[in-house]
């Protein structure tokens, strides 16, 4: 049962099926062939269950925060100030590109949103300086993965969701690792640039007078996330109400700038209400293969399977990370969450490891799926930003990055407190 599942899942999305039709037809599928009860009855039931839940209006307030922010001027105000500060590294604007979207991560909660942002606007400066497409451009891939890790998350929330782990404690969890990640993206260009200097472009080094201008364009961004994430950790917001104080605090910046128009704001809510319609209509479908997985037995005979594996916990561990690397080849990543959390999660807290620990494991092993072949989404992103050139050039930019994710597993691994730490201080 469990190989056939498994199989038509991956058959149906192999053959582009959407992803929120697959997981109910999979459903349907248990119920008509493995199920002795009549699931579909269950169907509405089940769907308003998964949806009607207040933790999830913050998805669509911070998918519209990060939008405002896009579409207000903030992110090319941002990148030249991060190309004063960073720009004499090997490298030069390479580092500019990940520090863009280490900011912008902290207020847009999408991996996507990320990658399109920082990649609309360095891509004309790749152009005009002559850099090396596939470094540049597998650069910026690689740094969008960053805004699924570091606070605000959507995907750390869609995981508090279905595991039921305090969203503010995973939000704590993933800063550090989350700025770690940066940093080894950096020296991981930086490591590449000074053995082949060709792949860079040139350095930028600017004076203290121009570095110091360009805090005034950082420091909003920086205010906005201490105001969101801040009100979290403080206990005088919930996640929810904290994204709808950072949509006040990002119409607040555009309108600064003077790009708060009708236009701008209409756009914004457009592009808002289809990520989020995409992403809620994924979550509640996994909700419904869930519940006719547990009715069929699936998900109890997949649980007994790992938990029988002759290694322990921590075979049972590596078997897990290979796994996601596995499916993140072909499955896209909310959908690989969604589809494996409810099987997994139990299994890892029941061998004792830290929810909250694995929580973040496993985004770092879901942003690798964003930067690998096939179906890794930012590639594609920043492929369709560029326009020219061809898609191989991004993935082979990006392939040096997937290391330094790997390198990360491993510290997580061998020091938990990396993801522990501020938790269990705050």
């Amino acid at each position: 049962m469990i190989p056939a599942t498994g199989a038509a899942l991956l058959g149906l999305l192999v053959l582009g099926v959407p992803v929120a039709a697959a997981l109910v037809l999979l459903a349907l599928g248990l119920d008509l062939f493995a199920s002795r009860f009549p699931l579909e009855r269950a169907l509405g039931e089940v769907l308003w269950g998964a949806s009607d839940s207040f933790l999830l209006i913050a998805i669509p307030l911070f998918v519209l925060m990060g939008q405002i922010l896009v579409r207000g001027g903030i992110a090319e105000r941002t990148y030249r100030a991060l190309e004063a500060w960073l720009g004499w590294l090997p490298g030069g604007l390479v580092h500019a590109n990940i520090g863009t979207a280490t900011l912008f991560s902290a207020t847009s909660g999408s991996s996507v949103a990320t990658a399109a942002t920082v990649a609309t606007v360095a891509m004309p400066q790749a152009r005009r300086l002559g850099y090396d497409p596939r470094l540049f451009a597998g650069s910026i891939a690689a740094g969008g993965t960053l805004g699924i890790l570091i606070p605000p998350s959507i995907n750390l929330i869609v995981y508090g969701f279905l595991t039921e782990t305090s969203i503010p404690r995973l939000f704590l969890a993933g800063l550090l690792p989350g700025l770690l990640l940066a940093v080894l993206f950096m020296a991981t260009a930086a490591l590449i640039c000074t053995w082949r200097p060709e792949l860079g472009g040139p350095r930028r080094p600017a004076a203290w007078r121009a570095r110091l201008a360009g805090l005034a364009d950082l420091v909003p961004v920086g205010a906005l996330f201490v105001l969101v994430v801040g009100a979290i950790y403080t206990g005088w917001a919930t996640p929810t109400e904290a994204a709808a104080l950072g949509v006040a605090g990002a119409l607040a910046l555009a309108a600064a700038h003077g790009r708060c128009d009708r236009t701008m704001v209409a756009a914004a809510l457009d592009a808002t209400v289809r990520t989020t319609a995409m992403i809620l209509l994924v979550v509640t479908a996994a909700y419904f293969l869930n519940f006719a997985l547990a009715a069929a037995g699936v998900g109890q005979a997949l649980t007994a399977l790992l938990e029988g594996l002759p290694m322990g916990r921590w075979g049972v561990l590596a078997a897990v990370i290979l796994l996601y690397v596995v499916l993140g080849f072909f499955i896209e990543t909310l959908s690989l969450m969604v589809v494996t959390l409810p099987i997994v999660a139990p299994v890892m807290i029941g061998l004792g490891f830290d929810p909250v620990w694995f929580g973040v494991v496993m985004i770092v092993l879901v942003e690798m799926a964003l930067i690998t072949p096939p179906v890794g989404l930012n590639l594609y992103v920043v492929q369709g930003v560029r326009g020219d050139g061809r898609l191989e050039q991004v993935m082979l930019g990006a392939l040096p990055f997937v290391g330094a994710m790997a390198v990360l597993i491993g510290l997580l691994i061998a020091m938990p407190g990396l993801a522990l730490w501020l938790p269990a201080t705050l």
